[in-house]
């Protein structure tokens, strides 16, 4: 394989037409005779809809049609994540809501207009009466006893329990010369992708087909679910995802839009579109995180780890969304252990429906939780035994492994170097005279704080028997086709669903490396179900760790293929044959060559051909990994808080990451540095609030506090680079890994900072007015 091409930090072929504004995202479609859906939703958290009138709305300029929950014949929404022994109960999930609405911004009717100005115009017609009902909001209470009850047939509004445990917990604790506690709570976030949700659906009614143009990160999952809820045949429909302006999660699932779309046009055999506005991406697109933790560390008086004990209440909102039940269960639960050796772990998690709109993944989707968890407790542990937080985490850590380390909850992590990294960390930042700077820094009056975080996550989501061993309804494989064109031009058709990770880039990058041509003769084509290869989506750090692998040994079919044939034409045995930089050869006769384009040709044109051999130059790939990889890595955080204020500034923040070998370090970097800010915001500004009756109250960028590129530091990007023993290049993933690490990095700066005035626990987000009451409460008050 080509060194030149592979590990270089070229630019994103994406980046001109997205900075350009030539890209074409799904509301900019437009096609002749289309028309525009619009819905009406419910202004109340939890209510009776006692009647609801829109013949008004039906003779309103330019609507074409109007339809209730009475009108609309699709199927529930789906739930596509089921977790064994875990009790789940899927309450029914209307796409319009027929008597009874659940959270704000839940549908209530649909108009269908010429305009989507007429539309809105036309929705203030219809009469809506609802008889109010106490709403729940709160995941502890909502299970309580004497808790609305928010669906009949899901007793204390408990959607599933669900336990994991290794190792003798109780002996653990029993054992333990001293025991740490917190209540944690992982605020409710807005997923805040630049680009709304939208829906083009042209139905043919001739032929009975159906297109389906969605801003969705899985388009072939989509294709499926679309087929369960609309009852259309899988093979009359198309999904086409054009640009995708971010996902970050929140465009995993499927949602009633694009169905009430797709209903609409088979109605009015017209191309409707629908588009949803800001206000109503932040009330009804998915939100993350919402979890309340109740957590307990054992350990020994010298700073070793016996075990954790755990109960965590997730609330799931009104609706199990498409893989929701996941998150908080196999993608955090099996992660508790860290990077760190912990001999006894168990946790139950609850799973309660409140009246707020659905959750779902949001980037990193439970392994944040988890990693501020476990790094929460070791800095609570040291401040117990007056320890330096990283000499905790250094007598903890898993030693170095190349391939395999099982942990206590059953999982076996691929590779890792923990100490390693912590060490690079430790060393770029001179942390010794970076902890006397702090302590000059206090002398002299400021309140300052280092926070360190280390962290593992599972990522590259497969294989596929796990995939049905944890509950998930599908397979976690990934596919390719690379076709070499007789100018030796390359298309690459893959089954994932990139959008701007930058994989147009990077996989153009693989098969130039391994085949030779140059990186500007491979296209990548992606996100149309009629043209690609079935997939499983663009989630979970897994597009290059699974569909990367896919696509490398369809390329290594294709260069093999290509090595028969030159030993044919050159009259050599296969076993004679060389391989250099797209060229092939005798050994030791390098000048007597044929180029893979010559080979291109050749295999296109078939008319010189070994015996048996077909034409063309092409291979497809079917990949299901052996194991997920786990990325690492360590992080700091350098904060400051004015004592007058609250306001904390991040003065420093370095990232250390290991994803095994890097395709494109710049790359790399930028998804760093986008996870990091994420994770920033979650510690500092970001929260998803809602008042006592579920009303939204951050229900627009003017109350949600989003990070700006003026509060934060330069963010100091470095790397190791640890293979994962079992995929073809080593690559592990990297998507979600600074905001798995950042929110917990964070969080213990800011802690730290706070600990001389007596401050033990503070639930996040660090707002100035939390800060400043935790300081002029002298730790008496703020907590979670």
């Amino acid at each position: 394989m080509s060194s030149r091409i592979f590990g270089s930090g070229i630019r994103r072929r994406e980046d001109p037409r997205l900075i350009t504004g030539a890209a074409t995202y799904t509301d900019d479609l437009t096609m002749p005779g289309m028309l525009h859906a619009v819905m009406l939703r419910s202004p109340h958290a939890y209510a009776k809809i006692t009647r609801i009138d829109t013949s008004r709305a039906r003779q309103a300029p330019g609507v074409i049609a109007s339809y209730t929950g009475a009108d609309v014949n699709l199927n529930a929404m789906p739930c596509a994540w089921l977790p064994p022994n875990s009790s789940l109960k899927i309450a029914k999930y209307p796409t319009v809501a027929v008597d009874t609405v659940r959270y704000v911004g839940d549908i209530v009717a649909v108009v269908v207009a010429e305009t989507p100005e007429q539309g809105y115009d036309a929705l203030e017609l219809i009469d809506v009466e609802y008889r109010p009902l106490n709403a729940s909001l709160d995941p502890q209470k909502s299970c309580a006893p004497g808790a609305p009850q928010l669906h009949e047939d899901v007793p204390s509004n408990l959607a599933f329990q669900w336990t994991v445990s290794g190792g003798d917990v109780d002996a653990a604790f029993k054992n333990a010369d001293v025991v740490v506690k917190e209540r944690i709570v992982q605020q409710r976030l807005i997923p805040n992708a630049m680009e709304p949700r939208a829906a083009l659906a042209k139905w043919a009614g001739a032929s009975g087909e159906l297109t389906l143009w969605n801003t969705t990160q899985n388009p072939h999952i989509l294709r499926y679910l679309t087929s369960v809820v609309t009852g259309i045949a899988e093979d009359k429909l198309r999904v086409i995802a054009p640009e995708v302006g971010g996902g970050f999660g929140c465009k995993i699932p499927a949602y009633p839009g694009e169905f009430l779309a797709i209903f609409a046009s088979r109605k009015l055999n017209r191309p409707v579109k629908w588009t949803e506005t800001r206000s109503e991406n932040y009330q009804a697109t998915t939100h993350g995180r919402d979890h309340v933790q109740e957590v307990e560390l054992a350990a020994t008086k010298d700073g070793t780890i016996l075990g954790i004990r755990a109960r965590s209440w997730s609330a799931m909102g009104a609706y199990l969304s498409t893989a929701a039940p996941g998150i908080p269960t196999i993608l955090h639960g099996l992660m508790l252990s860290g990077v760190y050796n912990v001999p006894a772990i168990k946790e139950d998690v609850y799973g309660v429906y409140t009246n707020a709109t659905p959750v779902e993944a949001y980037r990193g989707a439970g392994r944040p939780e988890a990693t501020f968890i476990i790094e929460r407790m070791v800095d609570k542990l040291a401040a117990e035994l007056t320890m330096d937080p990283v000499a905790v985490r250094q007598k903890n850590l898993i030693p170095k492994f190349e391939n395999g380390h099982s942990v206590a909850t059953g999982l076996t992590y691929d590779s890792g170097d923990y100490p390693g990294i912590l060490k690079k960390l430790l060393d770029h930042v001179n942390y010794e005279a970076l902890r006397k700077e702090q302590a000059a820094a206090r002398t002299a009056g400021k309140i300052m704080g280092i926070g360190v975080g280390t962290y593992v996550e599972i990522c590259g989501l497969g294989p596929s028997q796990v995939a049905s061993a944890v509950g998930f309804q599908g397979g976690l494989w990934e596919s390719a086709i690379v076709r070499v064109h007789p100018t030796g031009k390359v298309n690459v058709f893959i089954g994932a669903s990139p959008h701007g990770q930058g994989e147009e880039t990077t996989f153009a990058q693989l098969v130039a490396a391994e085949i030779g041509v140059a990186v500007d003769d491979v296209k990548v084509v992606h996100g149309d179900t009629e043209t690609t290869p079935m997939g499983w989506g663009t989630y979970g750090s897994r597009t290059t760790a699974v569909g990367g692998a896919a696509l490398v040994l369809a390329t290594r079919k294709v260069k093999e293929k290509a090595k028969l044939l030159a030993a044919h034409l050159l009259e050599a045995a296969v076993e004679d044959m060389d391989y250099d930089d797209g060229k092939f050869f005798v050994k030791g006769s390098p000048d007597k060559a044929k180029t893979i384009q010559d080979i291109a040709l050749m295999a296109n044109l078939s008319w010189n051909m070994p015996p048996g051999m077909e034409g063309g130059l092409e291979a497809s790939m079917f990949y299901d990994p052996p194991n997920f990889t786990y990325p690492f890595g360590a992080h700091l955080a350098v904060v400051e808080i004015d004592g007058d204020t609250g306001d904390v500034t991040l003065k420093r923040y370095v990232a250390i990451d290991d994803c095994g070998p890097q395709i494109n370090p710049i790359i790399v970097e930028g998804q760093v540095h986008g996870g990091v800010v994420q994770g920033i915001g979650q510690a500092l500004w970001e929260e998803a609030v809602y008042d006592a009756n579920g009303q939204l109250v951050t229900g627009s960028m003017l109350d949600y506090a989003l990070p700006r590129a003026d509060r934060l530091p330069n963010i100091e990007v470095l790397s190791t680079v640890t293979p994962s023993p079992h995929h073809p290049l080593g690559l592990k993933g990297i998507g979600e890994a600074g905001t798995i690490a950042s929110t917990a990095t964070v969080y213990n700066a800011v802690m730290d900072a706070l600990a001389p005035m007596g401050v033990k626990t503070l639930r996040m987000p660090f707002t100035p007015e939390r800060v400043w009451r935790a300081i002029h409460a002298g730790g008496k008050s703020g907590g979670n």
